[in-house]
């Protein structure tokens, strides 16, 4: 029986490099690893060359949303097609007639209805049917990621703008969440939010093809130095604070992980000074709430965005910096991913046309973003 277990497996393999596809149970990484690749707005012409260069590159999986129409349910099908999953960033719903902040707006941030307007039966309406016809379209999905960095204001809507006291903006902690009256109201939105990722949690029950696609909870945006003045003008809720309050409401009953994003600082490449700092605020602030698969004290974390800038706009770009940083970061990450307390990591981004993270340039795959995307 052993050895016609050991010859089905080398047959496997065998057929899966036929095809250009190896399936994540015969790979050899510890996680999955990712980039952004945010398409769905675009044509199909243009999604078919995207994913063209994503198979090129030997990415296997994206994070990305799925429009609710036929198309959006095509590209995921073409994507499989391609041997690329998706870990699919859903879409909050919100009750109907629910105020909306305007967008564009003076602040630079996201319009839409606040978090705590999220409505579990228009999202039912919303997500069901489209996952059914995702199943119908025969595409399993790397997870299920709900919402995006919805501690900050730059993507909720509870939050005051301005901040309330904009020559002080503040981080929430836990104890804001029940006392202070801006935090309080946010604290509305992560209940509600609790409530839609229980509609996710139900009808994933009831899936075919996508049982075991894990659930995510929104990536959260870290402050690697909460005690320092803060810069920005935007309050927040601190990401630690955010997810003790929502486990204290029974998150890890609704999910498989915690989503959080880090984009560490660039300061001095190299300097062993530097490095030192960044791996201590990784640990503080950052992966301080991931636990290994299995634990009863919490879940493992994604880290659904990362990334390390590159402004240079020359053809090819010049790297040096970036590849340092790169590297640095993933001796970081490496301990946590063999604890199994990370279990996903999606680089920030495929394409990228305002901050200067994409790492596909000058019509090929970066160096940086060759080291960022190679399997743990």
């Amino acid at each position: 029986m052993k050895s016609f277990s050991s010859g089905l497996v080398v047959l496997t393999s065998m057929l899966c490099a036929l095809l250009g596809f190896q399936p994540l149970s015969a790979r050899t990484i510890d996680a999955v690893v990712g980039v952004n690749a945010s398409v769905g707005s675009l044509s199909a012409d243009q999604q078919n060359a995207i994913l063209a260069q994503l198979h090129a590159a030997n990415v296997h999986f994206i994070r990305s949303g799925i429009t609710p129409d036929a198309q959006g349910v095509d590209f995921a099908r073409r994507a499989q097609a391609q041997g690329i999953q998706i870990e699919w960033l859903v879409q909050l719903q919100y009750r109907p007639g629910a105020p909306s902040r305007p967008w564009p707006n003076a602040f630079g941030v996201w319009g839409g209805p606040p978090l705590s307007a999220a409505d579990p039966d228009q999202f039912g309406k919303y997500f069901e049917p489209l996952l059914e016809k995702l199943e119908a379209a025969g595409v399993k999905l790397a997870g299920f990621e709900l919402g995006n960095e919805i501690n900050s204001a730059m993507f909720n809507s509870d939050f005051s703008l301005p901040a309330e006291k904009p020559a002080q903006s503040r981080e929430f902690n836990l104890e804001d969440l029940s006392h202070d009256p801006e935090a309080q109201q946010v604290a509305k939105g992560y209940l509600q939010y609790l409530k839609l990722l229980k509609v996710i949690k139900e009808a994933r029950a009831r899936s075919k093809l996508n049982q075991h696609a894990p659930i995510i909870s929104a990536g959260l945006v870290f402050n690697e130095a909460p005690q320092a003045p803060r810069t920005a003008k935007l309050d927040s809720v601190g990401a630690v604070a955010t997810l003790e309050f929502m486990r204290a409401n029974g998150l890890d009953a609704l999910v498989d992980g915690y989503g959080v994003h880090t984009y560490p600082w660039t300061n001095d490449p190299g300097s062993p000074t530097a490095t030192e700092g960044r791996r201590d605020r990784l640990q503080k602030y950052v992966l301080a709430e991931c636990r290994p698969q299995g634990s009863q004290a919490g879940k493992p974390c994604w880290i659904t965005e990362w990334g390390i800038p590159n402004r240079d706009s020359s053809c090819p770009p010049h790297e040096t910096n970036q590849i340092t940083l790169v590297n640095e970061t993933r001796t970081n990450f490496r301990s946590y991913v063999a604890a199994k307390e990370v279990l996903g990591l999606f680089y920030y981004a495929w394409l990228d046309s305002r901050e200067g993270f994409a790492i596909y340039r000058c019509n090929r795959l970066t160096d940086t973003g060759r080291l960022a995307l190679t399997p743990f």
